[in-house]
């Protein structure tokens, strides 16, 4: 099955909006598309969603490709589509709770660096904080 996903990589000043799950993985903001959305519309709508944060797109930062086993046995072959993001409102993070998130919060790059689960999501991190620099 091919299952095809957006989010954003969310940056204000040094920070950057990071998801922490119940069960304690540190992610960003991302999603599958619904009918007939865009990869952008896509990602808007989940960092909006997932942390109650309105992101404007910047740029595209790139995609990740993996696979894995779904619950019922299924194996997957998933694409993230990543944006770089900014927003004037990073006091307003709320988590959603009913996708399995207990924290939404704007982390200072070097934490986010280590905190982070996916070592594919650090990429996406730094190549957003080297377009944002040079912005």
């Amino acid at each position: 099955m091919e299952e095809i996903s957006a989010g954003g990589v969310v940056i204000e000043g040094d920070t950057v909006l990071t998801l922490r799950k119940y069960q304690g993985d540190w992610v960003l903001p991302k999603g599958r598309l619904e009918a007939n959305e865009s990869s952008e519309e896509a990602a808007i709508r989940e960092v909006y969603e997932e942390s109650g944060i309105m992101g404007e797109i910047k740029k595209y930062i790139g995609y990740l490709k993996y696979n894995y086993i779904h619950g019922n046995g299924e194996r997957v072959n998933k694409t993230v589509h990543y944006y770089l993001m900014t927003s004037d409102n990073t006091v307003d993070a709320t988590p959603q709770k009913e996708e399995g998130f207990m924290e939404a919060v704007f982390m200072d790059i070097d934490k986010v660096m280590s905190k982070l689960k996916h070592e594919a999501e650090k990429t996406m991190v730094k190549k957003a904080f080297e377009i944002y620099k040079n912005m």
